[in-house]
């Protein structure tokens, strides 16, 4: 079991959780997810990992309710106890010695890169961080993030916070501009990442993408996270969950992505039900 430290709610759906975890803590490296199952009934999920201390003997998530499972964890407050967890699972992400980085997440793909703006930051490579959210208010861990990072842009789809549009659209205009980075990480939704693999493409600048989206049971026993890179099969999961943006086939990934998105929704139904 893992107890529950903390808590913070980040928005109406979203919430940071810090748990009790001091093996996973002391072996975590950036880039690298836990999974999570709360009781006996719930499901195995894959959560990337926010933030892990091992002095403390802590590690942070940030976790989105969009389903059932989602939901149940959401609803952890500090002293309640999850019955599994798992860690630290997948390859840690390469990072550059030198350089300057940058990253783009989409929601709360900004908690799966505030570890790798920390690591770049203390090697030290310069890091630009592009956030992005559809409003001002759905914008989360900027209080994280500014201080791991040396430039911090946010997008909102309504223009109520920074630019007004999306994170590829930022990072275009900012390659246009001249800007001399040397790589690019980007974690969220799987349309934003391909859209940041597209913009970096005719610059040759190396990209990093997670497929965390399309990962299920995180072992690389259910092979649902199969995914084609430079025309090999890999399983986001044991493989990953970072690959070159460039090599990876979007058309497939973004299939699995879907595949269980009724399923996910006659969950959240039945619990909504209740």
């Amino acid at each position: 079991m893992a107890r529950v430290i903390d808590t913070r709610e980040l928005t109406p759906v979203t919430k940071l959780l810090v748990l009790e975890a001091p093996l996973v803590a002391r072996h975590a490296e950036p880039g690298q997810f836990v999974i999570v199952r709360v009781d006996a009934h719930g499901e195995r999920v894959p959560i990337s990992l926010t933030d892990f201390d091992a002095i403390a003997g802590t590690i942070t998530v940030v976790v989105q309710q969009v389903g059932k499972t989602s939901g149940l964890i959401c609803a952890l407050e500090p002293g309640d106890e999850v019955l599994d967890l798992a860690g630290p699972l997948g390859r840690p992400v390469d990072l550059p010695a030198e350089g300057h980085a940058v990253l783009v997440a989409g929601g709360f793909g900004a908690g799966a890169i505030y570890p790798l703006a920390r690591e770049l930051q203390a090697r030290p490579v310069l890091v630009s961080v592009i956030v992005g959210a559809r409003t001002a208010e759905l914008v989360v861990l900027r209080d994280l993030l500014e201080p791991a990072c040396d430039e911090f842009l946010v997008c909102t789809d309504d223009g109520s916070l920074g630019h007004h549009g999306f994170t590829a659209q930022l990072l275009a205009e900012r390659l246009e501009g001249g800007a001399q980075f040397t790589d690019c990480f980007a974690v969220g939704p799987m349309a934003m990442m391909r859209a940041v693999a597209e913009v970096t493409r005719p610059y040759g600048l190396r990209t990093q993408v997670s497929l965390d989206p399309i990962m299920l049971d995180g072992t690389g026993m259910c092979g649902a996270c199969r995914v084609t890179v430079r025309g090999e099969t890999k399983l986001a999961c044991v493989d990953g969950p970072f690959f070159d943006a460039h090599a990876v086939d979007f058309d497939e990934a973004v299939v699995r992505s879907k595949m269980y998105v009724d399923e996910e929704r006659a969950a959240a139904a039945l619990v909504g039900a209740r």
